[in-house]
């Protein structure tokens, strides 16, 4: 009589170097549906720093209305449920390793989900905020202030910039990339120059931008190397009554100024689909018409690289 003797290789055995592999393919849905209770061996891959570098919830869009009245927004409760549920697994897993830190520009977080990430994530470098209804001054400052490291931010356009980027020169010292999602005019300009004149890079793609903003800009932020102006909708106020005038072309003193910089990244062309979409929207981009297209940049180290689909939950 034979007997054969087979080896049975246990899902648990598996070596963590391939678990992690496995699992660095996983969204943050797959990552956070359970998979760490499975065992230890699967738990101590689950918390490998190579998972966390990145916490890209880009691919989270909430279920939410908009309302008259403040916040303007109305988020779906089982959506508030969820997000909280995938923060808390996250944060807990990744053992404050994160340092980007990405959200989906439409997924209105509260101050406190904002607080708890930002206890949770002491070492972030890079920031992709969400719309700001549901956050107060408190909030963003109090997290702003919990991260020292933080470099790199892009953000919505805020009606009362001074507060924000005052908390950043005092907290951020190594801060050197901004790009803000919506128009910029000389008060957001100036504040900027006054806070932030370290500044090396800077994004306003696809917004509307003054002109006599952009000088101050370019006369104000002596540091900047790098200023991508790509697809906005440049205006020059005259003097009243003259109506506002779209320039279609960008006039010696402007070029002159951008000459000290390493990269001036410009695109004004009638027949780029993406001035053309600055232009229909007058400026301020209704992202939600061109999905994922508010992830893009030209600029490299600021635009979002996520191989998943949006998923609305």
């Amino acid at each position: 009589m034979e007997y054969s003797c087979s080896v049975v290789r246990r899902w648990e055995d598996l070596n963590n170097d391939i678990l992690v592999k496995i699992f660095q393919s996983f969204d943050i849905f797959e990552l956070t549906s359970g998979i760490a209770q499975v065992c230890s061996s699967w738990r101590f891959a689950c918390c490998d720093p190579l998972l966390w570098k990145t916490l890209d919830l880009s691919m989270l869009k909430p279920n939410f209305i908009k309302i008259p009245s403040e916040p303007y927004v109305y988020v779906n409760g089982r959506s508030d449920i969820t997000l909280t549920r995938i923060l808390k697994i996250s944060l807990n897993l990744s053992r404050g390793n994160i340092l980007t830190l990405i959200f989906h520009f439409n997924l209105y977080i509260s101050d406190d989900q904002l607080t708890y990430t930002a206890e949770r994530c002491p070492r972030l470098k890079r920031l992709v905020m969400p719309a700001w209804n549901r956050i107060k001054k408190t909030g963003i400052c109090k997290a702003i202030r919990l991260w020292e490291d933080l470099e790199s931010l892009t953000m919505p356009s805020i009606k009362n910039p001074p507060y924000l980027l005052e908390e950043i020169a005092k907290n951020c010292k190594n801060f050197a990339e901004l790009k803000i999602m919506g128009p910029c005019d000389i008060f957001f300009a100036s504040t900027l120059a006054e806070f932030l004149p370290n500044l090396k890079v800077l994004s306003l793609r696809c917004s509307m931008l003054l002109k006599g903003a952009l000088i101050i800009i370019l006369d104000g932020l002596q540091h900047l190397q790098v200023l991508n102006i790509s697809h906005c909708l440049l205006v020059e106020v005259l003097p009243p009554p003259a109506p506002k005038k779209i320039l279609k072309e960008l006039d010696e003193s402007i070029l002159e100024r951008a000459s000290r910089l390493r990269q001036f990244l410009t695109c004004m062309d009638d027949s780029c689909i993406m001035c053309q979409r600055t232009r229909n929207d007058e400026g301020l981009m209704r992202w939600y018409k061109y999905e994922g297209m508010w992830k893009a940049d030209e600029v490299r180290s600021l635009a979002i690289c996520s191989e998943h689909f949006e998923i609305e939950f």
